[in-house]
């Protein structure tokens, strides 16, 4: 059974960091967690993601420079998130699924949490 609770985010200023975590059960060596966020009145878009290796990562390109996604020994998927600008924020929710930036490969999802990135 895979299970994913997102947790962080929260209320953020411009220029400002702030760290989401992913804790993560069931996922194998052969599957691939992903960040992804969703903004009022946009579709879900694609963030981060990690190989559950750790071997390989990929970012989107409004993010690459400023986040970091990585995972630790105790399963969480975190991502760190510096320089956030007001269109970071969303909805982010971490997903398990295949090595890809298309929301649709991906099969189980978090709750979500928000960020909200503020001046």
């Amino acid at each position: 059974q895979v299970q994913l609770t997102e947790s962080g985010g929260g209320f953020v200023q411009v220029g400002g960091s702030t760290r989401l975590s992913c804790a993560a059960s069931g996922v194998t060596f052969s599957d691939t967690v992903g960040w992804f966020r969703q903004a009022p009145g946009k579709d879900r878009e694609f963030v981060a993601a990690i190989s559950w290796t750790g071997v390989m990562t990929d970012y989107a390109d409004s993010v690459k420079g400023r986040f970091t996604i990585s995972r630790d020994i105790k399963n969480s998927v975190d991502l760190q998130m510096n320089s956030l600008k007001a269109e970071d924020t969303g909805v982010y929710y971490c997903a398990r699924g295949a090595y890809s930036r298309a929301p649709e490969n991906y099969d189980y999802w978090g709750q979500g949490t928000q960020v909200t990135v503020s001046s």
